[in-house]
């Protein structure tokens, strides 16, 4: 029923900072620093992304620079332990990485960031080349949507295809991305229905339905 949805090529950044699997440690940290970026993927070959290092994986040299931990802490942190003595990109990466497509909805790329706990996703295609990258931030692109544009999809597309009685009177109000819907339907069933589909629509921080507005039409 609803347009089609932002998928993450709408969004990412398209010109993606990256580094090769034997860049020295300095430089990756040097490159992020010069373009303010929390991650890099890295690449072999034609472009394929075979790992991404992130803050979180350059971290562990800092934090075990000067420390002699002891055998508990050893077993438990040896990936990092592993990672404090990297020299390259390919010493410190976390590989596989986890990436997305630019074909994913932004509610599938925010998905996988919070059940994996990434702020970054390298967008590659279906070889594995990369593309872009998405962040955390360029997902919430969505909620700048002006509240007049969100208005006009939720009045297409949901209340103009839902509410077909002649008896239904459903007016649309939307400020600062919440939705208001007001008037009266001969099939008050389709109430939470409607609210559904206008979660759907990006931009939209909520929907509610007027209990002072939402008559049923006595009209058969």
């Amino acid at each position: 029923m609803l347009n089609s949805p932002h998928t993450v090529s709408d969004v990412m950044t398209h010109t993606a900072v990256a580094v090769g699997p034997q860049a020295p440690f300095k430089d990756v940290i040097a490159l992020m620093d010069q373009w303010k970026v929390s991650a890099l993927p890295v690449l072999e070959g034609e472009g394929r992304v075979v790992g991404l290092v992130s803050e979180a994986d350059l971290l562990p040299k800092e934090e075990f620079r000067d420390s002699d931990p002891d055998r508990f802490t050893q077993m438990r942190r040896l990936t990092d332990l592993a990672k404090a003595g990297g020299l390259t990109a390919a010493d410190v990466m976390t590989a596989p990485a986890v990436t997305v497509h630019p074909d994913a909805t932004l509610a599938q790329a925010a998905r996988i960031m919070a059940q994996r706990k990434v702020k970054r996703l390298p967008v590659v295609n279906a070889e594995g080349l990369l593309e872009g990258i998405v962040s955390r931030a360029d997902l919430l692109k969505v909620f700048l949507r002006t509240d007049d544009d969100i208005a006009e999809e939720v009045g297409q597309e949901v209340v103009a295809r839902l509410f077909l009685s002649p008896a239904d009177t459903v007016r649309v109000e939307v400020s600062d991305g919440l939705v208001t819907l007001r008037g009266r339907v001969k099939d008050t069933s389709l109430v939470p229905v409607a609210a559904r589909l206008v979660r759907a629509v990006e931009g939209v921080v909520d929907v509610r339905w007027n209990p002072a507005d939402a008559e049923t039409s006595a009209e058969s």
